[in-house]
């Protein structure tokens, strides 16, 4: 009990933290003057409020997170952020019920993209703007953003900063102080949105698109403000400009510190992930370019290699964007596309899925077999960069690739189970626990999720859930283990 009441008390503090959030649509909406102001504001309190009692219930129970603490704390502010924000989504929307707005908030924060909304175009810019702030805050992870920020409310955030990133992630030894690098990290996150921002600005877009869109690019998110998604904009440049900024946001953050701060591009070739990523996602380009051409669905290659670009780095890198109905692709160039957003993203990136060093990992130990096969008595360990990987590494990939592999299966039978085609649920639970966005069928580029019942939406909830916190960090708390002293 007490270690609950302890992981409310942190948690009532980040919803304070976390209402500050609003600010800025609420800033929107007194420049659009759209009419939601109120409802902002409201919601501001309410979550501010919420906040608060839970904190002043439990603060004699503050104190520094355990690594339980830290699996608990994760699991809930995911959760329970994505709750408190459905407020204004319920205050303004008409009609719409509370699973599907979470749904829509959950997948916001977790960058998912999928959308139960239409209409987008005539949403009120506020509301617009608070959904691609929830894709930016998201990206980079709001529990990052505690690291930095719980120190200061006394609250130590190592454990914290552990359990939100179980993954092989490359220690880059950024600052000594995790507080330290988690703010590095924001700083090199908030450079490149400006950068991004002022890119989709001068390529045509208008003052909130383009702030709407860079924070969905950035966050790998691919909300829109509009139905049509990119599609709408029908720009060459645009696409070229996305293209650029969804790359960059696939690849490790702390890699493009390190460039930042040495003034060199030479650590982008240093880092094998990096290379690995851009190398697949380009060369799968041209290749499904070359595919569309030869298949004849456009008639100029130059044109099949746009649209097999901008869509393919879009899936692939997890952001969800769309500027054609690839569904009515061949269905090659689809199934394709969302095999490469399984594995083809950095760990320390804003991406989803297994990430390209577990990949790497898998790969390489795929060789190892062959070689011990052949020569039994030989020492082989695995070199990934330059850098030998350790056996405990290699066994925690495996072990998260099953539990991977088992997620799909068990929630694709889940909507299988509830009447969905097999298409569309397979390609819905891939979408949602790679934080893709959209899949094929029924819940391809051209529609949404508003057509699945409230069941297969919490379905494709849970999905998005465990795949933005990489499985473990939320299975775990399912374990017999982890309720032990």
């Amino acid at each position: 009990m007490r270690r609950a009441l302890t992981v409310i008390h942190a948690l009532g503090l980040m919803l304070v933290v976390f209402s500050i959030s609003y600010l800025m649509p609420v800033v929107a909406s007194l420049v659009y003057d759209d009419g939601t102001l109120i409802d902002f504001l409201l919601a501001m309190v309410w979550t501010a409020g919420i906040g608060l009692v839970l904190w002043l219930l439990t603060r004699s129970y503050k104190g520094e997170l355990s690594i339980r603490h830290g699996y608990m704390l994760v699991v809930a502010m995911w959760t329970a952020m994505p709750a408190v924000a459905t407020l204004p989504l319920l205050l303004v929307i008409d009609g719409l019920s509370f699973t599907d707005a979470y749904f829509e908030t959950m997948s916001g924060i977790t960058t998912t993209g999928a959308t139960v909304l239409s209409g987008l175009d005539n949403l009120p810019p506020a509301i617009n703007l608070w959904r691609h702030e929830l894709n930016w805050l998201g990206g980079m992870g709001i529990i990052v953003l505690a690291v930095a920020i719980l120190p200061l409310l006394g609250v130590g955030g190592r454990q914290l900063f552990k359990a939100e990133t179980p993954g092989p992630m490359k220690d880059s030894a950024l600052t000594p102080r995790i507080a330290g690098t988690a703010r590095n990290l924001w700083v090199v996150y908030l450079g490149i949105t400006l950068a991004c921002i002022a890119s989709l600005k001068l390529a045509g877009m208008n003052w909130l698109d383009a702030i709407c869109h860079a924070f969905a690019a950035m966050g790998l998110g691919g909300f829109s403000t509009h139905d049509a998604s990119i599609g709408y904009f029908n720009s060459p440049i645009i696409e070229f400009v996305l293209i650029v900024f969804m790359l960059l946001a696939a690849m490790n953050f702390a890699t493009h510190f390190l460039a930042w701060r040495g003034k060199s591009l030479r650590v982008y070739l240093h880092d094998a992930e990096a290379v690995a990523t851009v190398a697949l996602i380009l060369g799968s380009c041209v290749g499904i370019g070359a595919f569309l051409w030869w298949q004849g669905t456009y008639p100029d290659f130059w044109i099949a290699l746009r649209h097999a670009s901008f869509n393919l780095v879009s899936i692939a890198t997890d952001c969800g964007f769309a500027s054609q109905d690839f569904n009515q692709w061949p269905m090659f160039a689809p199934m394709w596309m969302l095999f490469l957003s399984c594995i083809a993203v950095s760990s320390g990136s804003t991406g989803g899925g297994i990430k390209m060093i577990r990949t790497l990992v898998l790969v390489k130990q795929a060789g190892r077999e062959f070689v011990k096969l052949l020569h039994p008595a030989a020492v082989n360990p695995m070199k990934i960069g330059g850098h030998v990987i350790a056996n405990n590494i290699v066994f925690a990939v495996l072990g998260f690739i099953f539990l991977y592999f088992m997620s799909v299966v068990t929630l694709t039978f889940a909507l299988l189970i509830s009447g969905m085609d097999f298409i569309s649920a397979f390609s819905a639970v891939i979408a949602c626990i790679n934080n893709a966005g959209p899949g094929l069928g029924v819940v391809g580029p051209a529609g949404n999720y508003a057509v699945l019942t409230d069941f297969q939406t919490w379905v494709c909830m849970v999905a998005m859930l465990i795949g933005r916190l990489e499985i473990f960090t939320v299975l775990i708390l399912f374990t017999p283990h982890f309720w032990r002293r």
